[in-house]
């Protein structure tokens, strides 16, 4: 059965591709531990981050250094801390979030956000990839 990343590449779900090539996607969080909280996820279907080929890996993080930039440039933030937690579905994914302050890098402050907010945030990274 396919899993929720993967209906979202089929186009199957909407949502706010930020960058797309032909293995990975990568995607705004609808609930965000922070303004441009970013998914990035390869279009390979395996559950385990570390059971991923080791090529897919290492490309996955060169595919999302230009969006951390684009964050940064985005979001007035400390940085962008990367974070593969695995917990929430079952598709490896890496998350890109915008550390606004260290005492919030934590999906206990991630909250639904608006449709609106999402869609102006897209705007605003993707002018910038």
């Amino acid at each position: 059965m396919a899993s929720l990343f993967t209906k979202i590449i089929k186009k199957e779900i909407p949502s706010f591709c930020i960058k797309e090539d032909d293995r990975f996607y990568a995607f705004l969080d609808i609930r965000p531990i922070a303004p441009g909280h970013t998914l990035v996820i390869p279009k390979l279907e395996v559950d385990h981050f570390y059971e991923l080929p080791d090529e897919i890996i290492g490309d996955l993080f060169i595919f999302a250094k230009p969006i951390v930039k684009a964050l940064e440039n985005t979001v007035e933030c400390l940085r962008v801390g990367s974070m593969i937690a695995g917990l929430e579905v079952p598709h490896a994914h890496l998350h890109l979030v915008p550390i606004i302050s260290m005492k919030r890098f934590s999906f206990d402050y991630a909250t639904q956000a608006s449709m609106d907010s999402l869609k102006k945030m897209h705007e605003k990274i993707c002018a910038l990839i």
